[in-house]
């Protein structure tokens, strides 16, 4: 790979890591934030999301997003397992694209493809190729044979 790829590479894996990140801890600062209007209001499958507003769920619902973006925008940014983190990046991305789709339009300017359909299929590459090996923690530690012979399943996660 060229410099010129790898730093584009790098570039987008650490903007979308950004993205992510603070999505995620403007939500763990915000205490009056929570997901139950957004999933209150599905418009596709309407019974499945309504169930993670239920006041038992909700709660799970909302540690899980806040927590989940924050994390998987910092494991992006480190360049630390960003095949993991990726993968749950592009998953979460799909479950935020359906409620708001009201088939074809997920929003009044669009027609099928939004944002959410872009940033999972930018997250997929990221995984896909590998991202965190190029300027990323994932590089380092895959050069340190010795951290992952003594952690077997690190090496999947990497």
């Amino acid at each position: 790979m060229q410099n010129t790829q790898q730093m584009l590479l790098f570039l987008l894996r650490v903007l979308m890591g950004w993205f992510l990140f603070y999505a995620g801890i403007t939500k763990v600062l915000n205490p009056e934030w929570s997901a139950a209007g957004f999933l209150n209001n599905a418009k596709t499958f309407p019974e499945f999301f309504q169930f993670f507003a239920t006041p038992a769920v909700l709660p799970l619902t909302n540690f899980l997003n806040e927590w989940g973006l924050t994390l998987i925008g910092l494991a992006l940014m480190l360049g630390v397992f960003v095949r993991l983190s990726a993968i749950l990046g592009a998953a979460l991305m799909v479950l935020y694209y359906f409620p708001t789709l009201d088939f074809p339009y997920p929003s009044v300017h669009t027609f099928i493809v939004d944002d959410h359909v872009i940033y999972a299929v930018l997250l997929l590459y990221l995984a896909w190729v590998r991202a965190g090996r190029v300027v990323g923690l994932e590089k380092w530690l895959s050069s340190h044979p010795k951290i992952i012979a003594n952690v077997p399943t690190l090496r999947r996660l990497i």
